[in-house]
């Protein structure tokens, strides 16, 4: 199995809903950040990935036919170039405010915890497992910096999805929003529209009941 699809839009922008997607158009399983959650193997090599050390993407990724989220779309450039016949999701909010309104209500209120473990290099009195999800994160150096910073990360996600979209040539480059259902996924794919509702799942509201009260150690020794 090879990737077909790699997912560079960033947290909250559907990516668990089209992982669901995705994985019902290709029949195969599509890599997002819940995959951490019960293989915490993982994350030393994505750990690495993000420090620029070598991979081997086509091994790691063997299983799966796609990725969405994170850490996998903060790596778009390394994915597309070890997968070059994937196409490219890029997947958006309405707008940059959404996007970071949405954040605020669920993921920002996990890295506030462990503010100066997601930022410093010195990540304290973590276990070792934490420790490496940390370095993970320092190392995609993304989002986690703008918590507490409404502007800040609104500019970085205008940032973000522009080089995106300069970087990958057009013919390569898929975009989608919520709003758009199986359409551009299965044009995209060349795959049939199913007879079906585009699935629709975590919500902010849906978020917040399953992990609104678990801290960052908890959501990265929790098991399904």
């Amino acid at each position: 199995m090879t990737l077909r699809v790699v997912g560079a839009g960033l947290p909250r922008t559907g990516t668990l809903s089209l992982k669901t997607a995705l994985e019902r158009l290709l029949g195969a399983p599509c890599y997002h950040m819940s995959e951490l959650f019960d293989h915490p193997e993982h994350v030393p090599t994505w750990a690495d990935a993000a420090e620029e050390k070598p991979v081997d993407w086509p091994e790691f990724l063997g299983g799966y036919a796609a990725t969405v989220d994170t850490p996998g779309a903060l790596l778009w450039p390394q994915l597309s170039e070890a997968f070059p016949d994937a196409i490219v999701l890029l997947s958006t909010r309405e707008s940059a405010e959404q996007w970071w309104d949405s954040m605020d209500r669920t993921i920002f209120p996990r890295i506030r915890e462990r503010e100066a473990a997601f930022n410093t290099p010195d990540p304290g009195d973590l276990p070792p497992q934490m420790r490496e999800v940390m370095r993970m994160f320092r190392g995609l150096a993304g989002f986690t910096a703008y918590a507490n910073d409404k502007p800040g990360g609104m500019a970085w996600y205008e940032r973000y999805n522009a080089e995106v979209r300069a970087r990958i040539p057009a013919e390569r480059l898929v975009e989608w929003r919520a709003a758009d259902g199986w359409g551009p996924l299965c044009d995209a794919l060349g795959v049939p529209v199913p007879d079906e509702p585009f699935p629709r799942v975590n919500s902010t509201e849906q978020f917040q009941a399953t992990f609104g009260a678990m801290s960052p150690e908890d959501l990265f020794t929790r098991r399904s």
